[in-house]
């Protein structure tokens, strides 16, 4: 599903003119647009059986009948995320209807993720209203003109009412499932990440929105139990009656006992057995698949155009394909598009992909003969970086018939004997391919030489292919013939295959996809085809291809039990990729002024040539500022899409050799976004940072002398702190003799631990490794993020005891933590910060402040008596009780004389220090942001 977190609802756009309909139509709105019909809108709530759906209706006005538009929403989210494109539709001359799903939005009612017997027949419910709008066009009684289209959970809803409401005329689903069971359980392997986000979006959606409603006894005849398939398509009018009324009368149902949000209990009851089985079983497919539209495949005959995400591990490609072959083979007209972006992220391309829908009900809708389709197939590929914004160009690639995902297939011949692995106790670590929500940049980007991913040592095999001899598009999905070995019988396994850059290191995982496979009975080995993930990928000359097999994936639930795995290749060990050949890259297309205004083109060319350049070149060092470790200097950083709200603004101070600097301030102060700034990860929109004299820009040569530490690090459990340092090291591709091992060993103070596992270290342990790794190689400026965090008062101790030993040899320390104490006590120099500005940047004694007072805890209340005896002491000025013990203001005697004659006295005293702490100068310095 498009899983959308919930959020608060925007305000009404600017320049709204308001006006009520009388006798009971609902709130009507008129959106202007320059140059445009206004379009009104009219939200009502339609009461359905055990729902009440809240809806928005888009028209232009008017009597002429036109056709109508259905838009569904994303999982998570509502009418409201799909306003823009019911309006431009509007404009365009069709009537829009939008709907927040049952569960979402201030829809009522339970979510059964497009259960047929609910949420099908509540979009029959809709066309059924549709056929009663005097401005909409008719096919025939009670049967509108009407298409439906919408993304992720709204795609699916399109396909299922296609499938079971035959007045639907076209649809155009978007990156969505074509059998539910299949994306969450491929091959039998339970996808737990999207699984969890999925069931926990639903959850916070039930808690922010909509409040579930029991199944009433009114429900429309026929309709079956949650779970099951109906009997039958319904028919004009045949789905039960829906009234509207007024947004006022959306009052929540009865909360769902099951503790599960507003899922039907069916649902949660499934996907709990599985979260704790680990596997899904027969009951579980069953279920999700009587709501999938791969149930009803053979009912959807109307044209369709299908867009699938490329960057999308929960609906990947093969749901599109598995659409397209089904429904061209019912006698429907299909296309396919393949967009770069999906549900791991990337670029949407969502001004084209409306367009292209606009065009498509234009023609089976509209009945405009003249409108243009597109082609059959079209992908999306990479055509180079944006110089401007560094945002990766696009290219369309097409085709006139779609290709499948095999079609022109090459043999790539792979060589690598047997291999035997280990699938780890717990599945602990797991391999890293595609993170929901993280890995879709990176996937559009992979054709770029851009990836993310991770298998661990001795738990996976390779087989690689020699160098190919030319370029090769892989467009579809590669397969291959294994052997699959496990001394448990069952094996789950997780095939990908690499792009490989020529130096043997460098690898890229396109699109971050993976393909899982569950082999059972396979105690003597099992002959397997493996089907791995449909991408499309440009795979250059010199480079070679490497199949993997992992026993474990972030995203996917692995056998908790250890189990070890043996693989080899089978018919020759060769890799069968489709290449589709019939599919073109478009030609790059010139500007229009390379033609039509050839000056205004060259002016135009040297503009771009000196900005660049500004953009690009560096400032020359500053030579005054080679022995300062960090310079900042009026440094801005805005919110994205803001042009007044900041997150750092006019930052100004200076760290001088052999300071521990801390950096403080509350919970959205900016204190991560100028330590990324400071370490090149994001650009500032204005001022300036230098270490060492140097500017910083991104991979700028003199961060090679700053080491970081944020949030932690990840070692590999089984191997000595040692060796991770040691492969940490070698994997940066400097010199051994660069990385000042034993001088950075040392300072971290692991001693004998070294040579022990790193699974048998406790935290403190991982948190000085971590940092001993960031002091590799002695950076003169070492960046520390929280590194208390999670550590006991002694690990916190030996943590402060590691930094004060690293600045002794003349290097900076930067630390951002949230205990003061502690800062108060490890650091030299402080810079406060609030609200992205500096609040006071100094000294810590400058900062807290000396004072003649002194804070004497003690372990009971002290007597007045004895406080009298206290105030007249020699060399003492005042006394006073507090709820802490006393406030003795010093006048002649040193601290050292007080407290010898508060003992002599039998002051039960636990401790003395100055008043004012550096707690006391933060909350003052902060004021309200506390």
């Amino acid at each position: 599903m498009q899983i959308r977190l919930p959020r608060p609802r925007g305000r009404w756009l600017a320049g709204v003119a308001a006006f009520a309909v009388l006798a009971g139509a609902g709130t009507w709105t008129a959106v202007a647009d320059d140059g445009a019909p206004p379009v009104h809108r009219e939200d009502r709530v339609q009461e359905m059986p055990g729902a009440k759906i809240d809806t928005s209706y888009f028209t232009t006005g008017g009597k002429a009948r036109r056709p109508a538009v259905l838009i569904g929403h994303g999982f998570g989210g509502s009418k409201d995320d799909v306003r823009a494109q019911a309006e431009k539709l509007a404009r365009d001359g069709y009537a829009v209807l939008t709907w927040s799903a049952r569960g979402f939005g201030t829809s009522t009612g339970q979510i059964g993720i497009n259960d047929p017997a609910f949420e099908v027949k509540d979009v029959s419910r809709l066309i059924d209203w549709l056929a009663k709008r005097p401005e909409v066009q008719l096919d025939g009684d009670g049967d509108p003109r009407v298409g439906v289209t919408g993304s992720s959970y709204g795609g699916a809803i399109s396909l299922l009412a296609a499938g079971h409401d035959k007045r639907v005329d076209a649809i155009a689903p978007q990156i969505t499932y074509w059998n539910l069971a299949d994306a969450l359980f491929p091959d039998g392997v339970f996808k737990k990440l999207w699984a969890g986000i999925f069931f926990s979006t639903g959850s916070a959606g039930a808690r922010d929105g909509a409040a579930p409603a029991d199944t009433p006894a009114d429900a429309p005849a026929g309709a079956a139990p949650a779970g099951d398939a109906p009997a039958g398509p319904a028919t004009a009018g045949g789905a039960g009656a829906a009234t509207g009324t007024a947004r006022a009368d959306t009052a929540p149902g009865p909360a769902n006992p099951s503790g599960c949000g507003s899922f039907q209990p069916a649902l949660c009851a499934m996907y709990e057995r599985v979260a704790v089985a680990g596997k899904p079983d027969a009951a579980a497919r069953t279920l999700l698949e009587r709501r999938s539209p791969s149930a009803f495949g053979d009912r959807i005959k109307v044209p369709a155009l299908i867009v699938q995400g490329q960057a999308d591990s929960l609906f990947p490609l093969s749901h599109a394909d598995a659409m397209a072959k089904r429904i061209s083979a019912n006698g429907a007209p299909v296309s396919v598009d393949w967009i770069a972006g999906g549900h791991d992220g990337g670029d949407r391309e969502t001004g084209r992909v409306e367009g292209r829908i606009g065009d498509w009900f234009d023609r089976y809708l509209g009945q405009d003969k003249g409108a243009d389709t597109g082609p059959a197939f079209r992908v999306s590929r990479a055509g180079g970086v944006d110089s401007t914004d560094g945002e990766a160009l696009l290219r369309g690639a097409t085709g006139d018939s779609y290709p499948g995902l095999s079609s022109g297939t090459q043999p790539i011949p792979l060589t690598g004997r047997e291999q035997r692995f280990a699938n780890p106790a717990g599945a602990n670590p797991p391999a890293i391919s595609a993170v929901p929500g993280l890995g879709g940049g990176l996937g559009q980007l992979s054709s770029l030489g851009v990836g993310l991913s991770l298998d661990f040592p001795g738990q996976s095999a390779r087989f690689d292919s020699a160098p190919l001899a030319r370029s090769l598009r892989i467009t579809g999905s590669p397969t291959v013939r294994v052997k699959i070995a496990s001394n448990t019988g069952d094996a789950v396994l997780f095939g990908k295959v690499y792009d490989v850059g020529p130096d043997g290191r460098q690898q890229v995982l396109p699109s971050q996809l993976v393909a899982p496979v569950r082999v059972e009975n396979a105690e003597q080995g099992k002959d397997v085809t493996l089907t791995l993930p449909a991408v499309d990928h440009e795979v250059d000359a010199g480079h070679r291809l490497r199949l993997v097999l992992s026993a474990t994936d972030l995203g996917y639930a692995s056998p908790p039990a250890p189990a070890t795995y043996t693989v080899s290749l089978l018919d020759a060990g060769a890799l069968a990729v489709p290449t589709a050949p019939a599919v073109k890259t478009q030609a790059a297309g010139l500007p229009w002024w390379t033609w039509a205004l050839p000056a205004a083109g060259a002016l135009l060319a040297a503009g771009l040539l000196i900005t660049a350049r500004r953009r690009t070149v560096a400032p020359a060092p500053d030579p005054e500022l080679a022995e300062v470790p960090l310079e900042i200097t009026g440094l801005t950083k805005r919110y994205a899409k803001s042009a007044d709200r900041y997150a750092v603004r006019e930052l100004s101070f200076r760290v001088e050799k052999g300071q521990v600097l801390g950096l403080l301030g509350p919970n959205g102060a900016g204190k991560t976004t100028t330590l990324r700034m400071l370490m090149g990860l994001i650009r500032p929109d204005n001022g300036e940072i230098r270490v060492f004299g140097h500017a910083i820009r991104p991979g700028a040569p003199v961060l090679s002398r700053v080491g970081a530490f944020v949030e932690g690090a990840g070692f590999l459990p089984h191997l000595s702190g040692r060796d991770n340092l040691e492969l940490y090291w070698r994997a940066t591709g400097r010199p051994a003799s660069d990385a000042h091992m034993e001088e950075a060993l040392q300072i971290a103070g692991l001693g004998d631990a070294l040579a022990r596992a790193v699974r048998t270290y406790s935290q403190g342990m991982r948190q000085r490794l971590a940092i001993a790794q960031a002091m590799l190689g002695m950076p003169d400026l070492l960046i520390l993020d929280e590194p208390t965090n999670g550590l006991d008062p002694p690990q916190i101790r030996e943590m402060r005891d590691v930094m004060i030993r690293y600045a002794a040899g003349g290097r900076t320390v930067i630390v951002s933590s949230h205990l003061l104490s502690e800062v108060e006590q490890s650091c030299t120099h402080l810079v406060v910060m609030d609200r992205g500005r500096l609040m006071q940047a100094g000294p810590v004694a400058e900062i807290t402040g000396e004072s003649d007072t002194l804070l004497v805890t003690t372990a009971d209340e002290v007597p007045e008596p004895l406080v009298e005896k206290i105030a007249a002491l020699p060399g003492i000025g005042s006394a006073t009780r507090t709820h802490e013990g006393l406030l003795v203001r010093l006048d002649g005697a040193t601290a050292t004389d007080m407290i010898a004659e508060l003992v002599r006295l039998d002051v039960p005293l636990t401790g003395v220090g100055p008043h004012r702490r550096l707690e006391d100068a933060f909350l003052t310095l902060i004021g309200g942001s506390a």
